[in-house]
């Protein structure tokens, strides 16, 4: 059966294929998150406003890798990596080591995220996202994360999931 696009905006596209409905990215080349720890053990983590949610979330730094945000056709999946950090922490990162790579929502999207361990951090700016985006930096140790974690699902922040697997990688390598 043939794909048919049901509608397609500036970043998604909804289609239709074999009775599925699902989205996938337009002008897009893959998807980037970083897990970044700083050399004295802090977690770096975002915060930030999600609308379809319509609540803050704590997240690992992430985003896409694309020829619009760089005036490049493609760029590489690291260098998207080390770009979306910079922007959303202030942090530049020495060596991206990879991950995984996998399914974000395999039911709803056609997303394949890639995963990077963040090391040699040297803060270079400010952060806080692009013009679209008004993200909060967290510092965090390590040791602490868990309760820290549990605090903010206290105060009302969604914690994404790929954070727990993401702090998973962390304490077990």
């Amino acid at each position: 059966m043939s794909k048919k696009t049901l509608y397609e905006g500036k970043f998604k596209r909804l289609v239709e294929k074999d009775g599925w409905e699902y989205i996938e990215r337009v002008n897009c080349c893959g998807i980037v998150a970083m897990l970044p720890v700083t050399d004295d053990g802090k977690v770096i983590l975002v915060e930030q406003y999600r609308v379809p949610l319509a609540r803050k979330t704590i997240e690992f730094p992430a985003g896409l890798a694309d020829g619009a945000n760089t005036n490049q056709s493609e760029e590489s999946l690291e260098e998207a990596a080390n770009r979306e950090l910079i922007e959303e922490t202030g942090y530049s990162a020495g060596k991206m080591i990879f991950v995984s790579n996998g399914a974000i929502s395999g039911s709803s999207s056609s997303d394949v995220m890639t995963v990077f361990r963040a090391t040699g951090l040297k803060k270079v700016g400010n952060g806080g996202g692009d013009q679209t985006e008004n993200i909060t930096v967290h510092e965090v140790p390590l040791k602490e994360i868990d309760a820290w974690l549990m605090q903010k699902s206290k105060e009302g922040f969604l914690v994404d999931h790929k954070v727990y697997a993401g702090l998973y990688v962390l304490k077990n390598s």
